[in-house]
């Protein structure tokens, strides 16, 4: 049984725990400083915090269009082979010829895994951070906050059965990929839409070389990002990922 956080007697809005998936679901819109707020119920009950955001165009509430049927436990996949499977893939769905310019300078083989990045900062504290910083820019709309039982951050997609990742039809696998980059780049799980994520590192890419390895695997992952937002991966890596501590994954 999850305990509810609001009997705790921390300082948390009002809010009701669902079921089918189990989650703690605020009354309240979030504020600047909500993910602070969270991270007590997390030291207390192993809530982990998230902001759940329901766009203004959309109707259903979070306990609501999610399925846990199509989620594996991420227990079963390792990360390296996740990434490699959905390179070759989004490479077969592509011309190699017309795509050497937007991959360079990679090839259609999967080239690995990043190396680990050096943290600047403390992971919860980035995270803090960042949801502010996206709630007080407005890119958070309707944002309530959420806090869901799980043993770590990268697992909250598969706990809840998401299902706004594209063609990500099994979660599980996306947990599998945001476990290695909480180990290798200190990620937490800032926020949820209906069809994107939003996560902070506390040990970012610095150099070109490493942030060029980390964009790699964000096309493995999510190639919309680069295919739809970027030119090309090392446009991509210069820009959005070189010291970057917000990273951001939309499937169209």
């Amino acid at each position: 049984m999850v305990i509810n956080p609001n009997a705790l007697g921390l300082d948390l809005p009002s809010g009701a725990m669902r079921v089918q998936p189990s989650l703690w679901y605020a009354n309240e819109p979030a504020q600047h400083d909500t993910w602070a707020r969270l991270l007590p119920a997390r030291e207390a009950s192993g809530l982990h915090p998230v902001l759940l955001v329901n766009d203004e165009d959309r109707s259903l509430p979070w306990d609501q269009g999610l399925d846990l049927d199509r989620v594996s436990h991420p227990d079963d996949h390792d990360a390296e082979e996740v990434l490699a499977s959905l390179w070759d893939y989004d490479m077969a769905e592509n011309e190699a010829e017309d795509d050497a310019d937007t991959i360079a300078p990679f090839t259609p083989e999967w080239p690995g895994l990043a190396p680990a990045g050096e943290p600047v900062a403390d992971p919860d504290v980035t995270a803090a951070r960042v949801a502010a910083e996206l709630l007080d820019a407005g890119r958070l709309p309707g944002a309530r906050a959420g806090l869901i039982p799980v043993r770590r951050s990268a697992d909250i997609l598969s706990a809840l059965g998401w299902t706004a990742a594209g063609n990500h039809w099994d979660t599980g696998l996306l947990s599998t990929v945001l476990r290695s980059w909480e180990n290798r780049f200190g990620l937490r799980v800032v926020a949820l839409h209906f069809d994107r994520l939003d996560v902070s590192v506390a040990a970012p890419p610095s150099t070109m070389t490493d942030a060029l390895a980390v964009a790699a695997e964000h096309h493995a992952f999510c190639p919309d990002n680069v295919r739809q937002g970027y030119d090309t991966i090392r446009e991509y890596a210069a820009e959005g990922l070189l010291g970057k501590q917000h990273w951001t994954f939309w499937w169209d």
